[in-house]
């Protein structure tokens, strides 16, 4: 199998915009607020990579106890269309219709984007073990499992699924073999991180009822 070391778009051609930018761009011209519709519009052909960072990212973000089980579930229904080949992404109308204020997206975007751009600058194609049609499948696997994992009512277990969400989505969007390499490992950690809570709970639960 070749690996893809393309370092860079060919000269007649122009490299995809970032996900920070398009954020940004999102955060400049929103109106009163922004709804999950005009996000995935905005986001054009990269909307399966660029709607996992963005609804992973969420999930890293200090929300009240209990949201992941709202903010987990969008990650699940993308993943579950890359593993079914879907060429595009679709959202019931319930989730599309969902709209965040405006003052509160660009609060949000503030404390995202930075993130985003310093990751960005280490991102580059590199190293692509797979096709477009492999990549989505294999990769839609992979963050079906760290999507439920999200959902999971663990305190502070979410964090780092979602972090490797957002660093698989990345590689997936800069066909980054690097990175991909890098999220599989944090994501395979995280699963085992929360595996050996759970088991140790369960343990601590049997040895209190006995």
């Amino acid at each position: 199998m070749e690996l893809d070391t393309v370092s860079g778009a060919s000269p007649a051609e122009h490299p995809p915009r970032r996900l920070s930018c398009i954020f940004q761009e999102l955060a400049d011209r929103a109106g009163e607020k922004v709804t999950v519709a005009e996000i995935r519009q905005a986001l054009g052909d990269r909307s399966f990579a660029a709607l996992l960072v963005f609804f992973a990212s969420l999930n890293l973000l200090p929300f009240p106890p209990g949201s992941t089980i709202v903010l987990g579930p969008p990650i699940v229904i993308i993943a579950m269309q890359m593993v079914l080949g879907n060429k595009t992404v679709w959202l019931p109308r319930f989730i599309l219709s969902k709209s965040i204020g405006a003052d509160k997206f660009r609060h949000m975007s503030q404390k995202v984007i930075p993130r985003l751009v310093w990751l960005e600058q280490f991102i580059k194609p590199r190293y692509w073990p797979f096709g477009r049609s492999q990549a989505d499948r294999i990769i839609g696997v992979i963050e079906l499992v760290l999507a439920i994992a999200v959902t999971l009512p663990i305190p502070l277990g979410n964090w780092f699924p979602a972090f490797s969400c957002v660093l698989i989505g990345l590689a997936l969007s800069e066909r980054d073999g690097i990175l991909l390499s890098f999220g599989i490992f944090c994501g395979t950690l995280s699963l085992l991180v929360i595996a050996a809570v759970v088991g140790a709970a369960g343990a601590l639960a049997g040895f209190l009822i006995h």
